[in-house]
């Protein structure tokens, strides 16, 4: 996967493709500063969304549903790894003597 783009290079070209004169296609756009015009035409939504122009969730939302699922699967593994001891501790109390 190719490094990102820092965002104040992305919130630059994107002000640029907004403000861009008549005649000015997003591919100029996007070829004058080194992107591929797909790449443009994904970063407009987004800096949308995180200036609350369309609705969805921001990219700090985002992130924050990232660490909240990544703590979730964390503590599911916890959880599974102590029922697992409990079951085998409990085997180990009724064992015959």
């Amino acid at each position: 996967m190719p490094k990102p783009y820092p965002k104040e290079f992305r919130d630059d070209v994107v002000r640029v493709a907004r403000q861009r004169e008549e005649g000015v296609t997003i591919k100029q756009v996007a070829t004058d500063f080194g992107i591929s015009e797909s790449c443009l035409t994904n970063w407009i939504p987004i800096a949308d969304r995180d200036a609350g122009i369309r609705p969805g969730p921001s990219a700090a939302d985002a992130g924050e549903r990232r660490e909240a699922k990544r703590r979730i699967r964390l503590l599911e593994q916890e959880n599974e790894v102590l029922r697992r001891a409990a079951a085998y501790l409990s085997q180990a109390n009724i064992a015959p003597q």
